[in-house]
């Protein structure tokens, strides 16, 4: 007996998807014009720190960009020629968006080894009004991504870049406080150093996170071992395999696998009991599930032999 049945859930998880395109929406104007007002005031003022955080203001900005198109490309319906439609496309666009803020942050850090070489003075009063409202704006900006994050990789990637530069704001106002009392010319490359590592280790995760599942890898908050538990404990379910789980979006996973069952249970009862534990106890609601006899499989395997 083989019995084929698969379940599609689209867009489960887009409830909030005018705010979320609203939050892009908003983050990226607030963004654009901070930059260039910083790039502005950190030229005028001499100030390394200042200037790094506009490039790197910048390239945020592109990176909000990038996912809001991602997440609009999630939303597009699937067609003949591709049937999952551009889901793939907000995954593509968290890794881009992660390797945008490592090389930004790897300039930032070599600029500022060089000008540890050569301290120049800065207008530091100017650069840490400026700064201040740079944290005004990347934590309001951050805070519009906060209940996004924790289902959606690619929210969390726009929130983390929003609070990173909400930190490197901070580090420009300690510097220029700290310059302003003691007279450190070397203290704002040496924040820029110490801002280009914090950062960096903590997009590490997101990056390593989106290459995994650019390569099918199955989403962290999955573990296969437990899904495979379940469906074995399924009544009348025998064994399993070809268990596959990988990610179509950075909200949306999915399954496919083949139960091997006996006994006289009927088939639409054990699709039922293994889509309700999926659904529920790991949020997969795209399952595809293939039913085999297990006098079936038995003959088969024999028959490879």
């Amino acid at each position: 007996m083989a019995h084929t049945h698969a379940h599609d859930h689209h867009g489960h998880d887009h409830g909030h998807g005018g705010g979320h395109g609203r939050a892009f929406g908003i983050g990226i104007a607030l963004n654009l014009g901070f930059v260039v007002v910083e790039a502005w005031y950190g030229w005028k003022t001499g100030s390394l720190a200042l200037l790094a955080d506009a490039a790197h203001n910048l390239g945020d900005v592109g990176g909000l960009l990038l996912a809001w198109m991602a997440y609009a490309a999630a939303k597009l319906r699937p067609s003949e020629s591709k049937t999952y439609g551009w889901q793939r496309g907000s995954i593509l666009a968290s890794f881009i968006n992660a390797a945008i803020l490592l090389v930004a942050m790897g300039s930032l850090g070599w600029e500022a080894i060089h000008r540890l070489q050569d301290p120049a003075p800065i207008a530091a009063g100017t650069a840490m009004a400026v700064a201040a409202v740079g944290v005004l704006v990347n934590a309001v900006t951050a805070m519009l991504f906060m209940a996004g994050g924790k289902t959606d990789l690619n929210i969390r990637g726009a929130f983390l870049h929003m609070a990173a530069d909400a930190l490197v704001s901070v580090g420009v106002i300690i510097a220029g406080a700290l310059y302003l009392w003691q007279g450190w010319a070397w203290i704002d490359p040496v924040t820029g150093i110490l801002i280009a590592i914090v950062v960096i280790v903590g997009t590490w995760s997101l990056f390593r996170q989106s290459l995994h599942l650019l390569f099918d890898g199955v989403p962290e908050h999955i573990s296969v071992t437990e899904v495979r538990e379940s469906l074995n404990s399924i009544a009348g379910v025998a064994s399993v395999h070809d268990l596959h789980v990988w990610a179509m979006s950075t909200a949306e996973p999915a399954l496919t696998a083949h139960l091997v069952v006996r006994g006289e249970r009927s088939a639409d009862g054990i699709l039922r009991d293994a889509q309700v534990v999926l659904h529920e106890r790991f949020g997969i609601h795209h399952v595809t599930l293939r039913l085999e006899a297990e006098a079936c499989v038995e003959h088969c395997a024999h028959e490879a032999h």
